[in-house]
């Protein structure tokens, strides 16, 4: 039988290595968007809660703040190319996307040219970031009804733009993945520390 002492070091050391890892992986995907690294983060990332959700211990206080900022870093950032690969897959590549993480689609209103195109879901990156802090944060402190007000935020904010197929598509699409990765990356801390 191991002692506790040495399952909350293992179970620390294991969780520190792994949101290291999986943080790794999650900004070489970014640089570079492949497959491969992502779906090894994510796969870390479900290893890792499965494994502080049948652990007997809890870690430590100051590895639980470590362990934490990890989590939330890895919740914000490896969000990012999940949701935009997931969203590539889904349009299969229709949707030319802006370098803020909107969208241009032809121009519906009646001043334009034909052919013009009209950028929406502007802002969508640093929104996602955001979206990401606020689920993982709040799921973290044990208030999950903050995935709730995220997302009323959200489609409060965005639904004079969702009159666009391609819109709502991306809109629904974009903020399922995000909100999966967060509350992966949030539960898993909250596992570990609660």
């Amino acid at each position: 039988m191991v002692p506790d002492v040495m399952l909350t070091a293992m179970l620390s050391i294991f969780l520190f290595l792994v949101l290291c890892g999986a943080l790794v992986l999650a900004v070489v995907s970014l640089r570079k968007p492949t497959t491969l690294p992502l779906a090894a983060a994510a796969g870390l990332l479900v290893l890792a809660t499965t494994v502080a959700a049948v652990s007997p211990v809890n870690v430590p206080t100051i590895m639980g703040l470590i362990v934490a900022v990890l989590g939330i870093t890895v919740a914000v950032i490896g969000g990012n190319p999940l949701t935009r690969q997931v969203l590539d897959i889904a349009t299969g590549g229709r949707v030319r996307e802006t370098p803020d993480g909107g969208i241009l689609l032809p121009s519906s209103r009646p001043n334009h040219e034909a052919g013009e195109m009209e950028p929406l879901l502007r802002g969508g990156t640093t929104i996602g970031y955001l979206e990401r802090l606020g689920v993982a944060i709040g799921i973290i402190a044990g208030y999950p009804e903050a995935i709730a007000v995220v997302v009323a935020v959200k489609g409060i904010g965005r639904f004079s733009e969702l009159a666009a197929a391609e819109a709502r598509e991306r809109f629904i699409i974009g903020t399922l993945a995000s909100l999966l990765w967060a509350c992966i990356a949030g539960g898993l801390v909250r596992l570990a520390i609660w």
